[in-house]
């Protein structure tokens, strides 16, 4: 009687919780946007607040929200990056051909990064968007993080194993940072060492880092759930400390950079799909969840698990999924490494007057395909963009005059970084003849909590053909415990063996 009359008062305390929990991911996302929009215009309206800062307390609600998620991200590359390049490149091992396919890898990378910075020159030279522009000289500003050549090549030299690098504060505080490009160095480092020393030194390493690995991807995947709640706060933030006038006075600007995305994510890339003879719909119907995941967590590392995930349900193997995707991850940026740089730099040239020539765009092309690693070691698009800047002899004051829309920007760019990333694997996959068929035209939209679901199902039923195998390499009953199984070591190498051929 008890149980009957306290399940509804239960029932009812959570039922909100459970309601939120059980909308799909992807209108929570978009709820969150809608959410942002809303407080960052009732934050404008609220005007200044008294501290120092002149933030109100719901701008500065936002902006903790919003930094919070992205630290929380931050805080899982190092060892994600670490962790799930060498592995990748430990996995080559078992790949035949494994030298041919890391080589066309890049070379895709490269040709898709070629396509979208000459469409980013071609808008950029049609609508002059830094000529068009109403903001204000006093923007300028060099801004603290700077890339030069210098800064890239000195940066491939890890200072320390762990890339660790400090900075002293004003207040004679140590804050401590790593440079993801110096961690991207030792990591290929490491997996080169790994498939020299031969398999059975390595083995026992790479348990320890591909267990290690599964439990990094398993904490992004709880921050990930956060990216609805991280959006409000992101875009709240950005409405309210630049509000609309930032974006209405470099609004030519804005749409080059967006007009160029697009036609390179619906035009550039269905063409290349179907000239490899793959389904355009079966590809953005699978690739979705990463697209709209990278819009909103402005993170192409953090969006990796994900990316990933949808590739190998496209039907890439794993064993090259699990390659291509951490180092598109780190060096393949169509977004902002090609097609934002090069309007970015011809809008600082129109800005303060200063003519290009052919050997300058050339120059833009040059950089904007060798340079994408450079975006590893530092702030993402703002490096890119100085280091193009430098390369050209402009004036690097014109990076403060687009920052304060670059949150708005970044969105776009992270969403066509990981579709990219994902598109060259598929391709490749599809040219190697190892992409599989079937899965990929099978591909259809997947909600974020179903991935999850599955890749739950997944694990479970490999541990269990796992532990079938090991009882019958073994002698035993297969429905026999797992401490009752036992096998010598000369079965064990065959089960590894037999197991790891499994992707």
């Amino acid at each position: 009687m008890n149980t009957a009359t306290s399940s509804p008062s239960s029932s009812r305390r959570r039922g909100p919780l459970r309601a939120i929990a059980h909308i799909p991911f992807g209108w929570q996302v978009l709820i969150g946007l809608v959410l942002g929009v809303a407080l960052g215009l009732v934050a404008t309206a609220i005007g200044p607040g008294s501290g120092e800062d002149g933030a109100n307390w719901l701008t500065t609600t936002l902006d903790t929200i919003g930094s919070t998620f992205v630290t929380l991200l931050k805080a899982l590359v190092p060892p994600l990056i670490f962790l799930a390049i060498v592995t990748s490149i430990a996995n080559l091992r078992k790949v035949t051909g494994a030298a041919r396919l890391a080589g066309k890898t890049l070379l895709w990378f490269a040709i898709t990064s070629l396509i979208a910075v000459v469409i980013g020159i071609g808008l950029g030279a049609l609508t002059s968007p830094g000529a068009n522009s109403s903001v204000s000289a006093k923007s300028a500003d060099a801004g603290d993080t700077q890339g030069t050549w210098l800064d890239f090549l000195t940066g491939l030299v890890p200072t320390n194993f762990l890339g660790i690098e400090g900075s002293a504060g004003d207040d004679g505080s140590v804050a401590l940072s790593f440079n993801a490009l110096q961690i991207l160095v030792i990591s290929i480092a490491v997996g080169l060492a790994v498939l020299s020393v031969g398999e059975k030194k390595a083995e026992p390493f790479l348990r320890i880092t591909g267990s290690a690995l599964e439990i990094v991807q398993k904490l992004l995947w709880w921050v990930i759930r956060l990216a609805p709640i991280g959006t409000v706060g992101l875009l709240g933030n950005a409405v309210a400390s630049y509000g609309w006038d930032a974006i209405g006075s470099l609004g030519v600007f804005v749409a080059d950079v967006y007009i160029g995305m697009l036609l390179v994510l619906l035009v550039v890339y269905p063409i290349l799909l179907r000239t490899t003879g793959l389904s355009i719909g079966s590809f953005f119907r699978g690739v979705w969840p990463a697209t709209s995941l990278g819009f909103v967590s402005r993170s192409s590392l953090g969006t990796m698990p994900m990316t990933q995930t949808v590739t190998e349900r496209m039907g890439v193997p794993r064993h090259y999924a699990s390659f291509s995707i951490p180092l598109g991850a780190t060096t393949k940026m169509d977004g902002c490494a090609a097609i934002y740089p090069a309007l970015a730099a011809i809008f600082v040239a129109n800005f303060f007057g200063v003519p290009l020539g052919i050997t300058d765009y050339l120059l833009i092309v040059l950089v904007s395909v060798l340079g994408s690693a450079a975006t590893a070691g530092m702030t993402g698009a703002t490096v890119m963009l100085t280091l193009t800047l430098s390369t050209l002899g402009l004036p690097l004051e014109g990076v403060g005059l687009l920052l304060a829309i670059d949150p708005i920007l970044d969105m776009g760019r992270t969403a066509l970084n990981v579709t990219g990333q994902s598109l060259v694997a598929v391709i490749v996959a599809k040219r190697e003849k190892i992409l599989d068929q079937t899965a990929y035209d099978a591909s259809v939209r997947t909600s974020f909590s179903a991935i999850q679901a599955d890749e739950g199902a997944e694990g479970a039923e490999e541990k269990v053909a796992e532990d079938r195998v090991a009882a019958e390499l073994s002698g035993q009953d297969p429905a026999a415990p797992a401490e009752d199984t036992v096998a010598d070591p000369e079965r064990v190498d065959q089960l590894e063996e037999k197991v790891g051929t499994r992707a």
